[in-house]
């Protein structure tokens, strides 16, 4: 471009627009780039998005849906920082700047870099093993580490997690060497039941039996119960009661309501059928 403005310049006597020119080109042409490197950032959104749109309508379930959710972000990430170190490298190239010792002098710099950031370095691959092997995705209930909350975003850095008290804990992957995720396909509601030592067992099994099914039948809860409840047993002869183990089969994530539920409907039917479930302070006043 500059050559050809060079040629009309001469051969329209026009040599005195020369420094005009040569301020002129390398605008234009940074300008040219930072157009062209919004317009395929853009583009490249909107492919991205539809893709997932599309992969999100051919998935079977909700757990591929928030892994799809997952990728396209991450993607999307990869993306603009490719579009923009390449944008980066051809401004420089206009501006006059050679990019071959650049690229050498950064290859240098990364090896120096990476002596001194390995943490960052294990950050990165770290997460991206974690999405490519699908172990956590937005959305998601999960343990890691002494954190457990509910994912609200994964990166190549770190992962985001909102505990129940609303608190928000950012955790560089590299932190990341358990994760204990409580979203995938089922989960169970575990209880724990202390009952008195005279109490029948058959009819403490009968009557948490009936509750579950009663539960089960509620439509405000059927649709997050998977199976009839199982009744474990006897888990523990305790100082003051028989401690009765057992656990209900529902839709991941929703365990915790399930287990409230069922504890305070087993509580009323203990109740009602005068079964006790005694505590300390009901021993020593015995």
């Amino acid at each position: 471009m500059k050559k050809v403005l060079d040629h009309l310049l001469r051969q329209w006597n026009l040599e005195y627009l020369q420094n005009w020119v040569d301020l002129m080109v390398p605008t234009i042409q940074i300008i040219l780039i930072v157009l062209l490197a919004i317009s395929v950032k853009a583009l490249a959104n909107k492919l991205t998005k539809a893709l997932e749109t599309h992969l999100r309508q051919r998935s079977q379930s909700i757990e591929d849906k928030k892994r799809v959710q997952t990728l396209a972000r991450v993607s999307r990430y990869i993306v603009s920082v490719i579009i923009w170190v390449v944008a980066i490298m051809l401004t420089l190239s206009s501006l006059g700047f050679s990019i071959a010792p650049i690229l050498a002098t950064a290859g240098v710099a990364g090896i120096a870099v990476g002596f001194g950031a390995q943490s960052l370095v294990k950050d990165y691959f770290t997460g991206f093993v974690m999405i490519i092997e699908n172990q956590i995705r937005q959305g998601d209930i999960v343990e890691v580490g002494s954190k457990s909350g509910v994912v609200e975003e994964v990166t190549l850095r770190y992962v985001r997690l909102r505990d129940y008290e609303g608190a928000v804990h950012y955790i560089p992957n590299s932190y990341i060497n358990l994760v204990t995720n409580k979203s995938r396909t089922f989960a169970y509601a575990v209880i724990d039941i202390g009952v008195a030592y005279k109490e029948n067992l058959e009819d403490v099994y009968a009557t948490i039996k009936a509750v579950a099914v009663k539960l089960r039948q509620n439509p405000q809860y059927s649709h997050m119960i998977l199976e009839d409840i199982e009744i474990a047993g006897v888990d523990q002869l305790g100082d003051f009661a028989v401690m009765i183990k057992s656990r209900m089969k529902v839709v991941a994530q929703d365990q915790n309501t399930i287990r409230r539920a069922l504890l305070g409907e087993i509580k009323t039917a203990f109740e009602s059928a005068g079964i006790e479930i005694p505590s300390p302070e009901y021993r020593n006043h015995r």
